[in-house]
């Protein structure tokens, strides 16, 4: 990575799609080094690395890992990798937390499966408790850079309830007040941490959600500018995040929804 555009690295957990996607190319755009990491059928891999291919060709080093990342001996795997190959000089300006990996079930059906203890467990841990656990085991790796950022992805699904969210519901929560603790936490060693609360954006994960089709009218009939969210548009705002400018921006979560959540 040392001959490749500027030393930092952006660090993407779920990053072959959706807003993760967008983000690689955003920050490929603007000269970042990327390191993916992402979990796909291998049916799907074909398209996901013409993707990265095509990101390649901005002109910075591309990284992918097809596996697990709440996987804790995977991670520790990774984190060994990413300090060899990046060596003494390279470090991690942004980790942005993209993980899309939960429960979308009822919790209370006459037939259908509904919420168990294990439904709950498995997506609070995808989807919230791994940003804390890749960013303590980064933190000892000493693989931060000194001002660096952390980005999470929320919903409007953390204070409002939807049929079969509410697994994603309680872990979006939970994000929420991790983001903040790190902010807090962390802050000594320059690390700056936000969340952002993306409007309805037609991605792979919100398509899975049983109703879809109606919550993205509703946004639709809320949203002033009468469009949803593209990821493009988050995308944006992390880049943002990542600037200089925004250094003094942290511990809070951001709209990112043309208005959509105003009424």
């Amino acid at each position: 990575m040392n001959d490749v555009g500027k030393n930092d690295c952006v660090l993407i957990l779920g990053g072959s799609s959706g807003l993760g996607l967008a983000t690689a190319v955003k920050m490929a755009k603007h000269n970042y080094n990327l390191i993916i990491i992402h979990r796909d059928r291998r049916a799907d891999l074909p398209k996901i690395r013409a993707d990265f291919q095509e990101i390649s060709t901005l002109g910075v080093c591309v990284k992918t890992f097809n596996i697990d990342a709440t996987n804790k001996e995977k991670r520790k795997l990774i984190i060994q990798e990413m300090q060899s190959f990046m060596g003494d000089t390279i470090k991690i300006k942004l980790v942005v937390h993209s993980i899309a990996k939960g429960s979308l079930k009822p919790m209370q059906s006459k037939n259908q499966p509904t919420l168990n203890q294990q439904d709950f467990q498995i997506t609070l841990e995808a989807m919230a408790l791994s940003l804390y656990d890749w960013t303590k085991d980064l933190v000892t790796a000493k693989l931060f850079a000194s001002d660096a950022r952390i980005v999470a992805f929320t919903s409007e699904g953390n204070r409002k309830a939807w049929m079969n969210y509410g697994a994603v519901s309680v872990a979006k929560v939970a994000l929420e007040a991790l983001i903040r603790n790190i902010a807090l936490e962390f802050a000594h060693i320059g690390i700056k941490a936000n969340c952002i609360q993306a409007g309805i954006t037609e991605t792979k994960s919100f398509l899975m959600i049983p109703g879809n089709k109606s919550l993205k009218k509703n946004a639709l009939i809320r949203n002033p500018n009468k469009r949803l969210t593209t990821p493009e548009d988050v995308a944006n705002v992390v880049y943002l995040l990542s600037t200089d400018e925004a250094k003094w921006i942290t511990g809070t979560v951001i709209k990112v929804d043309g208005g959509e959540s105003l009424q």
